[in-house]
């Protein structure tokens, strides 16, 4: 299993276009309904920051989120806006979990 966290802060006119793009990469996935990845996006408290944690069974399902034409065009258009916090990857190590990650 890996784990990613990508945590970044969108200028306040970009924040609900990014929910509108980040809703896409959802559809997306629940239309594949790929059991090895489970991904969720949250945003904080100011609107702006956004935390990504990615959890994928095996490199495989890490490449197929990254096929998405959905989730190319997320991270396009992230870019270009021009974050006011570049986003930053971590890898995670799972310590427990109140259900499986993976059924």
């Amino acid at each position: 299993m890996k784990i990613v966290k990508v945590t970044y802060t969108t200028k306040a006119e970009y924040a609900e276009q990014n929910k509108a793009n980040i809703k896409a990469v959802m559809n997306d996935l629940q239309n594949l309904n790929c059991a090895g990845i489970n991904y969720h996006a949250c945003v904080g408290a100011d609107g702006n920051t956004f935390i990504h944690t990615a959890f994928f069974q095996s490199d495989e399902d890490q490449k197929t989120l990254f096929d998405l034409a959905s989730f190319k065009h997320f991270q396009e258009q992230l870019k270009a806006s021009i974050p006011d916090k570049a986003p930053q990857q971590e890898l995670l190590t799972l310590a427990g979990s109140s259900k499986p990650i993976f059924s």
